[in-house]
């Protein structure tokens, strides 16, 4: 055996269970330390004359008082009449003296708290009085049996008295990796619960207790105790009070949210973000396989890849210079790729207008309104001919951005204003889809940046830093205490954001330059495309290496796997070796195209074969 190496991690352990005890102890150590020192400091020498000044006094008055009660007994006994002048002066006499005997009693305990005994003193006097009686009980109980269980439980009192001081007096091994800044350092060493205990209560943090912080992709992280009526709302209230404690500069994002058990909070520090080191530009390759999903941002905290539904209804909001319409172009490329683009814009249509339909000018954005509504009708119509509920077809995405200047352009034309809020309210199900984007989220007022008719039906709500409290409240609606409207305002924070539901984690969305929408393939929709009855194939990215010759691409594999026999998703899955996501891609283009035919049961047969 390795008897160095035994000894080395039985020490460790011992280290590291004796760590996560002391947090528990340090409360109990501050409250002796504090009592013992407050004792300490009134234990003066004019404390000390004034109490030894009390006990004389008190000494002389318990001597008079016995004198005149012996003086009572005499007089008693000398007359038997009680009103006899003898025994009249005896009794005013003891009543003066008790009354005397009592007012020296008071001032003694008085002056007893003015110059107290030592907290020392204190406990050893009191586990005297608990062990003397426990041991000579014992002593007895064990006359004819071995019974020490009192005396046992004396001295197990008096040993977690003392490990609980020793515990709580321990410094903790505070590990700090040695990549971290200077002001990380600094901020974990008063998050150790040996500063914090002792400075809280002068910051007005008495009764809350750390645990040792730890280091995270996104900066710090540490779990706070609260004890008595501290809940994670008053502590959050008091985030100034946490900031002045832990000396961090006044930019630095401190978040105060609930721990997974109740009376415990946790405090994050964003001294770093996960998604520093991940490149922010979007490429295809971010389409997420999911059909039903797109790629949003980074979690900054974690640096897990956010998702939203595709076919949702979105408003995204960020006031100006705040990165909004770079944030919005990824989701936008994404729409144009999957299905079909509306985009209802203003300077941001002059590089889409070669990729997709755009629609500017007062007349183009009437004619838009009217024909993204009328193929909303038109899907209806086609969904009750084919007895289904859910447009089975390509997505036809409705971009609006900037909201406030449409708003202003259609508020006077009440059918179209109509038919904008109809395809916020109906068009989802049929496949047209409302996305919103405005730098004034706000629904009252002269210019509107959202219809107070439309903002209750885009439910996927994203909001980079927006101008205040009632912006925040439009933006993120009852998420509104993630407080957008309190992003630094700085270069660096342009495309961060929070996402409504996903919780108070700041986000750093993708971003697209010019040239990235400049490559994008071109595809116009027009309603005569659509009534066709046919739908295009999925748009791709033309890239410059062919692909070899003979191979077959995911959408022949699925042609060709019905009309070996395959019926169903399912089986073309496990014919094809493709992931469910990509096969019903596939088999929605080939059934939109014709090749191939859904029956009613949901059974898949091969164009011809149906026809």
């Amino acid at each position: 055996m390795d008897w160095k190496q035994a000894w080395s991690t039985t020490a460790n352990t011992t280290n590291s269970a004796l760590d996560s005890l002391t947090p528990v102890c340090v409360p109990f150590a501050v409250r002796w330390d504090l009592e013992a020192d407050r004792r300490n400091k009134l234990r003066t020498p004019e404390h000390l004359k004034a109490l030894m000044g009390a006990q004389k006094e008190h000494n002389a008055a318990r001597s008079t008082l016995s004198t005149a009660k012996s003086q009572k007994l005499t007089a008693r006994a000398a007359s038997n009449n009680p009103f006899a002048a003898g025994r009249r002066a005896a009794r005013v006499a003891s009543k003066a003296a008790a009354r005397h005997e009592r007012d020296t009693r008071a001032k003694l305990k008085a002056a007893r708290v003015n110059y107290p005994s030592t907290l020392k003193a204190r406990a050893i006097q009191a586990h005297a009085l608990h062990a003397v009686p426990t041991v000579v009980t014992s002593v007895v109980m064990s006359a004819s049996h071995l019974t020490l269980w009192p005396a046992a439980t004396s001295a197990a009192l008096i040993g977690a008295n003392v490990a609980g001081l020793a515990l709580g007096r321990r410094k903790l091994r505070v590990v700090v990796d040695e990549s971290v800044s200077l002001e990380e350092r600094q901020l974990m060493e008063r998050l150790d619960p040996s500063y914090w205990v002792e400075h809280a209560p002068d910051r007005g943090l008495s009764g809350t207790v750390t645990t040792p912080p730890a280091m995270e992709p996104g900066g710090i992280r540490c779990e706070i105790r609260l004890d008595g009526t501290w809940t994670v709302k008053t502590l959050a209230d008091k985030a100034d009070s946490v900031r002045a404690l832990l000396g961090a500069r006044t930019a630095l994002r401190i978040r105060i949210t609930s721990a997974s058990r109740g009376g415990w909070a946790v405090v994050t520090l964003a001294t770093r973000s996960a998604a520093a080191g991940v490149s922010s530009l979007w490429t295809p390759d971010r389409i997420p396989s999911d059909p039903l999903m797109m790629s949003l941002a980074l979690d900054t905290e974690t640096g897990d890849e956010v998702l939203i539904p595709f076919d949702e209804r979105l408003l995204v909001s960020g006031a100006s210079g705040t990165g909004k319409s770079w944030s919005f172009r990824p989701l936008m490329a994404t729409a144009h790729l999957r299905g079909d683009l509306l985009l209802i814009e203003g300077e941001e249509a002059n590089i889409w207008e070669h990729s997709c339909r755009v629609a500017v000018e007062r007349d183009e954005i009437t004619d838009a309104v009217d024909e993204a509504h009328a193929e909303m009708n038109r899907r209806k119509v086609d969904m009750k001919q084919r007895g289904i509920s859910v447009w089975d077809g390509r997505q036809l995405t409705v971009v609006v951005d900037e909201g406030q200047v449409i708003l202003a352009l259609i508020t006077k034309d009440k059918d179209r204003l109509q038919r904008l809020i109809e395809l916020s309210s109906l068009g989802r199900s049929r496949g047209v889809v409302l996305w919103w984007a405005t730098q004034y989220p706000l629904t009252d007022g002269g210019a509107p940046g959202v219809h107070k008719l439309i903002a209750p039906n885009l439910l996927t709500r994203f909001s980079l830093r927006v101008a205040g409290t009632t912006q925040a409240q439009v933006a993120l609606d009852d998420c509104a205490h993630y407080a957008p409207h309190q992003i630094p305002d700085g270069r660096e924070y342009r495309g961060h954001g929070y996402l409504k539901g996903y919780g108070p984690r700041m986000l750093r969305t993708w971003t697209l330059d010019d040239a990235g929408v400049r490559a994008l393939p071109k595809s116009i929709w027009t309603p005569d495309q659509a009534s066709g009855g046919q739908s295009p194939r999925a748009l791709h990215l033309v890239k410059d290496t062919p692909a070899p010759s003979g191979a077959a691409s995911n959408r022949d594999k699925v042609l060709a796997a019905v009309q070996s026999g395959a019926r169903t998703a399912k089986d073309v899955a496990d014919a094809t070796g493709l992931n469910k996501g990509t096969v019903s891609r596939e088999i929605k283009a080939l059934t939109a195209s014709g090749a191939l035919h859904r029956t009613a049961d949901g059974r898949l047969l091969p164009g011809q074969q149906a026809a």
